[in-house]
């Protein structure tokens, strides 16, 4: 008797997708959409072009902070016909300049809701962070999604991120029949990321407080890039946190990466963060001292079951390809200054 041949079916055909935000989320998944040929039509929006050689992506100029960057962006949204919109624009390091930053993540994500409401778009994914949950000492070991999100009571940053939660998860009420995902990634690490935490880490001495050493967890860019994509080709509605398995306390992780803790007491490392921030060397401001006392330590048990997200990276291999590529840049900047001598 003979077998029956398997099926085939074609493949799944995606809608239009669109696209904010120029730092390394947004770029990077701009490459994968680029380069994936099931997302036929996508659309970039941000104040600036990217570098990177567009083939099937149409960029639109809009600067989210402005007045009426709603109804341009509705404009958009409704003639290009976007079934789907990842909104990357949240900054990941604090800005000095925190009003232009409450009006991009605030107002500028409110904008983006009410465009989208108006065009009818499907699926809304927006990427916020694990921060939001704050630093205290009464966080559980593991912080579940239903966990509230506290760092708003004491860093404005992280109020604004939590603020645009606010605005999707607001969105997806008012239309149930749409999609809502928001990302809440850990740590990012890897060969290309720099923001104020790898800028902390890159230190010779990095500065810890006295008395405390809290679990610390990172997530691989790979790995985030993965959450990206499932969440893209997948309908996965709801908060989802993203991170790499295990921990690794504080001062080992600065070790392991061949630094040197320097424990400071908490008084005079909150005055000399908050002078070095006002100099502009400090990567971000005392309030995020918390961090570095209490953990910050999410599950990924909903992400795993209902996304299927499985990440490769280890948080101890995260760690240790960020210094990799961090000494592989120490010598090429020291063979180039060789050429230049």
């Amino acid at each position: 008797m003979k077998k029956k041949a398997k099926r085939k079916y074609p493949p799944k055909k995606f809608g239009p997708i669109a696209l904010t935000g120029s730092g390394f989320k947004g770029t990077s998944l701009l490459r994968w959409l680029e380069n994936d040929p099931s997302l036929p039509h996508v659309i970039f929006l941000d104040k600036k072009k990217p570098s990177q050689i567009l083939k099937k992506t149409k960029f639109y100029k809009i600067d989210l902070t402005e007045n009426l960057a709603d109804v341009q962006l509705f404009e958009i949204l409704k003639k290009e016909g976007i079934d789907t919109l990842v909104h990357t624009a949240l900054p990941a390091t604090p800005p000095r300049n925190m009003a232009v930053a409450h009006e991009l993540m605030s107002v500028g994500s409110m904008y983006v809701c009410n465009a989208a409401s108006e065009a009818g778009v499907r699926k809304m994914i927006l990427t916020s962070t694990a921060d939001v949950y704050g630093a205290f000492p009464d966080n559980p070991n593991y912080i579940t999604e239903d966990h509230p999100p506290r760092a708003g009571l004491t860093i404005r940053f992280l109020a604004d991120k939590i603020d645009a939660e606010r605005q999707f998860l607001k969105y997806g009420k008012k239309h149930p029949e749409r999609i809502v995902t928001i990302l809440r990634p850990s740590t990012i690490l890897g060969p290309t990321i720099h923001s104020y935490k790898t800028r902390y880490l890159s230190r010779i001495f990095v500065p810890t407080v006295l008395g405390f050493d809290p679990l610390v967890q990172f997530i691989h860019e790979q790995d985030l890039l993965s959450g990206f994509h499932l969440s893209i080709k997948k309908d996965c509605p709801g908060i989802f946190n993203l991170a790499s398995e295990g921990v690794i306390p504080l001062k080992k992780a600065i070790r392991l990466i061949g630094k040197f803790p320097v424990p400071l007491s908490l008084l005079g490392l909150k005055s000399l963060t908050q002078l070095l921030w006002f100099l502009d060397i400090s990567p971000a401001p005392a309030t995020h001292l918390d961090f570095l006392k209490y953990m910050c330590v999410v599950a990924i048990d909903r992400a795993q079951e209902k996304m299927g997200f499985e990440p490769r990276y280890s948080a101890k291999e995260s760690l240790l390809d960020f210094v990799g590529a961090e000494r592989l840049r120490e010598v090429n900047l020291a063979v180039e200054g060789a050429k230049t001598l």
